[in-house]
């Protein structure tokens, strides 16, 4: 028995022995099948793997064990990997693949460990429903592509696409920050299948859950690369497998999102480097998707330099938008409906993302040319004089240092008091500097008298002020309480000037020497003289104390284009009626200074009983006429001197005959009128010198011939002439082409030895001038400025060069008053002989018009030169002062006078609709609105 004991216990011993190392080996096993496996995974991590398309039905990967024996290794390994060793029994729960990624040397225990720790159920049930939220929008998102998809693949069959050679990904590395993750599942056909995730790069461990699930909802916006077909349909079928497999995850999706982020990193960075990066080109089906769901835009390219901007909030509300999540805009979005945003930094668009967005900025600010805004040449200069340089007798004037800052955060604006209240014109009611003047026997005091600075007081505007009348109506009927003036009704109504009818004040196109209607008298003058040829050898004419300007009204319809004029008087608003009913005219007299107009640029001077004694001061207001009536024009002068009997009559005749003489004019025609019962005189003005040079009398005198002609910038009146040029390539030896075709035509007195403007010659300047205009109205204005122009009638352009912008506006109703500024190159002449007209003028001063005269005013590159010599504070208030409530203003200038008009604008209470900038130019459109501020500024 003690044998048999011995035995048995040596036989324990031994099987106790055998135990322990059985146990040991299975140890051991475990051990190297966990090493297996975790370098299997870090292979396979580093590796990239093929890429497949599944139908939407994508069955999970255990359904893998019936597929063929070739396949079998690789789902044994996929189906170990997914095991839950013991080591890993403390698990709440699967992590989620995005979390396990392999080659970053951190173990499973520890990422369940820290799982466990740093979650809570709360933050679960918070992730679980933002995962619900997320796979709701991306599954919206593609339901479009799923249909287009499930048309040509069934939805329970696979369609799977492989690649050869070389593994492809779809990225979308165009987006800041973004790269690619791969999550591999198993179909049912044993196939890796390979989802592709956009993850963001380069964020911080810290990451919070909100962004984490801000950027995993940017996956359902990534734009396809360019490649062949079968990329084109592998993205939606991999984005629509997601789906369930992210569903089935559950709220283990984000349980640890710091490791999560930091396993993302490493493994992006992997793919980074192995992957190849290929342009982004926009997908069609994301287009009409993005139509459909602005909601949920994401991403956006901003460029600076080329994209418009709707401006409605103010700036700090701009600063605070800068920091919100940018959205993509669509490409065919109309600019004046954009949402609201800041100018932001560049992004990373691609090379047609780029193209498209700078020929977008290219149509809005130079109409599509990509060759840029035409600038000036500072060699042009030289060749080119100024008024001021012209003018020697120009007013001294005050020249600010100060720049103009004034804001909207530090600027206030009082209203005028002044006794003439809505109708005030700083320069010609200037009281102080009337009550100095010594005589007024030359209408001195109806001259301009300017403050020494412009005034930065607002205009009110009248009682019971109307949206004028629109043209054509306008013409003969506008709102009396835009214009309450009753003196001109009751003095002149009986002559069909201006009749009041109810709350409209009534225009019957008739005039004193033209009772019943100025289109008869305007073919009565045709007939008197046939070589007029009425909008065609006449087309710009001047109306000397124009009342109301029906003649001019009424050329309209003969294609003419008439400049009318007369004085701030007794004949209360003449001026300003004719403004209101859109017809051209200013504020100006016949006193002791020279006319703001070129020499000969009128192709005829008209005064029907203007009330002018030309034959006084020795025939110095005719001679200023002949100064700028064409050599070869018409002066035409209806007034009873012509058919009277009277003896004064008789007498002014008699020395208007021997005066007009002594000027070599010749006296065409005398006509009578007999359904106005009125005559006029029609004279035409010569040539050449041949009749100087053979007068007995040297009287009127020739001016010396260092007077130029053209200087008229408050230049004293002179009782003299001047010769008439006779080189060929002189300006006024030809007449210009029949209108319409001097409109494009250089006129022949441009030298191509001449610099332009623009620093080419003169004619290729101007004709590269007028197809600049062409585009930028034609691309731009026409259609990204939101202007209804069949409202717009009364037009400015501030600086004027050759007058393009004006003549690519002609097939429109309008009427451009084009102003070439005093320190500018003197083209005004060519304005003219185009046949348009304009006026020198210095914007330091007000301009010699009536409140709320224009429908649209434009600026280019005025206000960056301007602010040099005066403040903008005075420019902009005198803007608000001559543009209608709803008016118009479009600037074009440096980015940086840009910025300072806007802010003035907004302190004026205009709305500002637009503003651009690309390459340190910029663009502004605004609108007038009816504010008018309480306080009324010191009337001292």
């Amino acid at each position: 028995m003690a044998l048999g004991n011995r035995s048995r216990s040596s036989s324990n011993k031994r099987s106790s022995s055998s135990s322990y190392t059985s146990t040991v080996m299975v140890m051991g096993f475990v051990a190297l099948c966990v090493v297996g496996v975790w370098m299997m995974n870090y292979s396979s991590g580093g590796v990239s793997t093929q890429t497949a398309t599944t139908a939407r039905t994508a069955t999970s990967t255990s359904s893998s064990a019936t597929s063929s024996d070739e396949n079998n290794a690789l789902v044994e390994n996929n189906n170990n990997a997914n095991e839950k060793p013991k080591a890993f029994e403390d698990n709440p729960g699967e992590l989620p693949d995005d979390a396990m990624k392999n080659g970053d040397g951190t173990n499973k225990a520890d990422a369940a460990a820290n799982n466990e720790a740093k979650t809570s159920q709360e933050t679960k049930q918070e992730q679980a429903a933002a995962e619900e939220q997320k796979e709701d929008q991306k599954q919206q998102l593609f339901n479009q592509a799923q249909l287009s998809e499930e048309s040509t693949i069934p939805e329970n069959q696979q369609a799977v696409q492989t690649t050869t050679d070389q593994d492809k990904v779809i990225t979308a590395d165009d987006q800041p920050g973004v790269k690619n993750q791969q999550q591999t599942n198993k179909n049912s056909s044993g196939n890796d299948q390979t989802n592709v995730e956009s993850k963001p790069q380069e964020q911080p461990a810290e990451t919070n859950v909100d962004q984490n699930k801000q950027n995993n909802n940017a996956e359902a916006f990534q734009d396809q690369k360019p490649g062949n077909a079968d990329q084109a349909r592998v993205q939606p079928q991999q984005q629509q497998q997601e789906q369930p497999q992210q569903q089935s995850q559950g709220v283990e999706r984000n349980e640890n999102p710091q490791e999560s982020q930091n396993n993302i990193q490493d493994s992006s960075n992997q793919q980074q480097q192995q992957q190849p990066q290929q342009p982004e080109n926009q997908h069609q089906q994301h287009n009409q998707e993005q139509e459909q769901h602005d909601q949920q835009k994401q991403q956006q390219y901003p460029d600076e330099t080329n994209h418009a901007h709707t401006l409605t909030n103010e700036p700090d509300q701009q600063k605070q938008n800068q920091g919100q999540p940018q959205q993509q805009q669509h490409p065919q979005q109309p600019l004046q409906q954009q949402e609201s945003h800041p100018q932001r930094k560049k992004g990373n668009g691609d090379q047609n993302s780029k193209a498209s967005e700078s020929n977008s900025g290219d149509t809005l600010l130079n109409g599509g040319d990509s060759s840029g805004i035409p600038k000036e040449s500072k060699d042009s200069k030289k060749s080119w004089g100024t008024q001021a340089d012209q003018s020697e007798n120009e007013k001294e004037r005050r020249k600010d240092e100060k720049e103009g800052q004034d804001s909207i955060y530090g600027y206030s604006w009082q209203l005028c008091n002044t006794t003439t209240g809505p109708d005030y014109i700083p320069c010609l009611d200037n009281t102080k500097a009337i009550k100095k003047l010594r005589s007024t026997k030359h209408f001195q005091h109806r001259e301009r008298h300017c403050p020494q600075e412009g005034p930065t007081c607002l205009v009110p505007l009248p009682e019971g002020y109307k949206t004028p009348i629109e043209w054509p109506k306008s013409r003969d009927k506008i709102w009396y309480h835009n214009v309450p003036h009753t003196l001109l009704a009751e003095v002149k109504g009986h002559q069909n000037w201006v009749k009041v009818s109810g709350e409209l004040l009534t225009f019957p196109g008739g005039g004193t020497q033209f009772i019943h209607g100025a289109l008869l008298y305007i073919d009565f003058l045709q007939d008197a003289v046939p070589n007029l040829a009425w909008g065609k050898r006449t087309r710009v004419i001047l109306d000397v104390g124009c009342g109301v300007a029906s003649l001019g009204g009424y050329l309209f319809d003969r294609d003419v284009l008439t400049m009318s004029f007369a004085p701030k008087d007794e004949h209360e608003a003449q001026v300003q009626f004719a403004l209101e009913r859109g017809i051209p005219a200013i504020s100006a007299v016949m006193g002791t200074q020279r006319l703001p107009f070129p020499s000969r640029v009128f192709d005829a001077v008209h005064c029907a009983r203007c009330r002018v004694p030309w034959h006084s001061e020795g025939g110095m207001l005719l001679l200023e006429l002949n100064r700028v009536l064409r050599p070869g024009g018409y002066f035409i002068w209806s007034a009873t001197p012509v058919y009277g009997k009277g003896d004064e009559d008789k007498e002014i005749w008699k020395e208007m005959t021997a005066l007009t003489k002594s000027m070599c004019w010749d006296l065409v025609v005398i006509k009578n009128h007999k359904v106005n019962s009125v005559a006029a005189a029609i004279y035409r003005k010569p040539t050449s010198n041949e009749c100087y040079e053979q007068r007995k009398q040297n009287q009127p005198p020739m001016c010396k011939t260092d007077d130029d002609p053209n200087a008229a910038w408050y230049v004293p009146l002179q009782a003299c002439m001047h010769r008439v040029p006779v080189d060929t390539s002189e300006r006024g030896t030809q007449w210009p082409d029949n209108w319409p075709n001097r409109l494009q035509t250089p006129p022949y007195w441009l030298n191509s030895s001449q610099m332009g403007i623009y620093g080419k010659p003169a004619p290729q300047d101007f004709a590269r001038d007028y197809e600049h205009w062409k585009r930028v109205i034609n691309n731009s204005y026409m259609k990204s400025l939101g202007i209804n122009w069949s409202g717009v009638r009364n037009v400015m352009d501030m600086r004027s060069v050759y007058g393009g912008f004006a003549a690519a506006l002609r097939d429109l109703k309008v009427w451009v008053m084009n102003v070439v500024n005093v320190d500018s190159a003197d083209t005004l002449p060519i304005i003219y002989e185009r046949g348009l007209f304009g006026i020198y003028h210095d914007w330091c001063e007000s301009f010699s018009t009536y409140p709320r005269t224009y429908d649209l005013v434009h600026a280019d590159h005025l206000f960056s030169s301007l602010k040099k010599r005066c403040r903008l504070a005075p420019v902009m208030a005198e803007i608000d002062r001559i543009v209608r409530p709803g008016g118009k203003l479009i600037v074009r200038d440096e980015s940086s006078a840009i910025g300072e008009v806007e802010n003035l604008l907004k302190s004026l209470h205009w709305e500002v609709h637009l503003t651009f900038s690309k390459n340190q130019e910029g663009m502004l459109s605004a609108q007038k609105g009816n504010w008018r501020p309480t306080i009324l500024a010191d009337s001292s």
